[in-house]
């Protein structure tokens, strides 16, 4: 199991950005905001990219954007 620690926020919307654990196992991504589920993807039904203001994620018709503590591992373990 690798999980990182993250700030998540939609695309457009303003306001704080939300604090996350990403969990990358089993080929899922599964987000979580304390003990509440955010998402659960397969790896392959998502699109990741890096740009410069952090990893956009493309699933279900939404784009969000991810700050991840340790960039470097995380694109990585999502197969970057």
């Amino acid at each position: 199991m690798t999980s990182f620690d993250a700030r998540l926020r939609m695309i457009g919307q303003g306001g704080l950005p939300l604090g996350v654990e990403i969990d990358l196992t089993d080929e899922r991504m599964t987000v979580k905001s304390g003990d509440s589920e955010v998402a659960d993807w397969a790896l392959e039904e998502i699109k990741i990219s890096s740009r410069p203001d952090g990893f956009h994620i493309e699933a279900e018709g939404e784009e969000v954007i991810v700050n991840v503590t340790d960039d470097a591992l995380f694109a990585l373990e999502a197969g970057l």
